[in-house]
C-alpha cells in the first residue's frame, strides 16, 4: 500500500485507488511514483487494472501547489504525460471506474484506459487553460480519439465541465452505475474480459493501439502466432464439443 495509491491485488487483475482525500485525490508527484511502481509490476506480470477513487472523487486534477512551482525543464520531462503513456500501454486492460470529479490530470488518466465506466455524479473536463496551461498529459492526443475531433477541440478551448449523460453521449464512458454498483459493474468488465485468452486479449490491444499504417500487416503476424498457440486449439475444440453435444 502506497500513502497515494492503495493495492488490492488479486490474481488476475488489480484494483489501484487514488487515496488522497484531503486533497480530493490529487496527482501529485507521488502518486506518479507509484503509478510507475504500479506499471512496473504489471508490466513483468500482466493482469487487468481497474482504476478508481476514494470517497466519491476520481481525481480533482493535477495537485496545483506543485504545477505553480513546475518550470520549462519540468514541462519538457513530461512528469504526469509518460506516466499516464505507461498506464496507456499496460499489455492487459485498463479499467477506469469513474465518480465525482475526473479533472485534469485526472480526465488525463481517465482517458489513458481502455474502458471508462462512471457514475450519475460524474464530472469530466479539462480546465488548464483557466490556469495558463494547456492539458499535456493526454488530452490533446486522446481526447479526441474518444469523443472525435469537433467535440474534443470544444471541449479543450472551453474547458467545461462534461456531466454523466453528455459524458455517455459522447462516449466518454460506456455506462453509468450508481456509485455502490460502480465498482462491481468494473469487476464484471474484467470477469468478461479474464474468461478470455489473455494472449489473445493482449493481442487485441496492441493491434488495437498501432497506427493506421501498420494495418492489415501487424493483424495478420499477431494472428499468426496466435494461430499456432495451443490455448487457441484447446477453445476451439471445446467450442466445437459443446456444439455437438447441444445438437446431439
Amino acid at each position: 500500500m502506497d500513502g497515494a495509491l492503495r493495492l488490492e491485488r488479486q490474481h488476475d487483475r488489480v484494483v489501484a485507488t487514488l487515496d488522497r482525500p484531503e486533497k480530493r485525490n490529487a496527482i501529485d508527484r507521488a502518486t506518479i511514483d507509484a503509478l510507475h511502481e504500479l506499471c512496473a509490476e504489471l508490466e513483468a506480470e500482466p493482469r487487468i487494472l481497474i482504476l478508481t477513487g476514494a470517497g466519491g472523487v476520481f481525481a480533482s486534477g493535477a495537485d496545483i501547489a506543485e504545477l505553480r512551482e513546475r518550470r520549462a525543464d519540468d514541462a519538457r520531462r513530461g512528469i504526469n504525460a509518460n506516466a499516464f503513456v505507461r498506464v496507456a500501454e499496460l499489455p492487459m486492460p485498463v479499467i477506469a471506474a469513474v465518480d465525482g470529479y475526473a479533472l485534469g490530470g485526472g480526465a488525463e488518466l481517465a482517458y489513458a484506459a481502455d474502458v471508462r465506466l462512471g457514475t450519475p455524479s460524474l464530472k469530466m473536463g479539462n480546465p488548464e487553460t483557466g490556469l495558463g496551461i494547456l492539458a499535456a498529459a493526454g488530452a490533446s492526443w486522446r481526447l479526441k480519439e474518444i469523443v472525435g475531433d469537433a467535440r474534443a477541440i470544444e471541449l479543450l478551448l472551453t474547458g467545461r465541465t462534461v456531466g454523466a449523460e453528455e459524458a455517455l453521449a459522447i462516449g466518454l464512458v460506456s455506462s453509468l452505475h450508481e456509485p455502490d454498483e460502480l465498482l462491481p459493474a468494473a469487476h464484471a468488465v474484467a470477469d468478461r474480459i479474464a474468461r478470455n485468452d489473455p494472449a489473445a486479449t493482449m493481442a487485441t490491444k496492441r493491434v488495437f493501439r498501432a497506427p493506421r499504417e501498420a494495418h492489415p500487416a501487424v493483424d495478420l503476424e499477431e494472428q499468426a502466432v496466435l494461430f499456432e498457440s495451443p490455448e487457441k486449439l484447446r477453445r476451439m475444440t471445446e467450442f466445437l464439443e459443446k456444439r455437438e453435444r447441444r445438437r446431439g
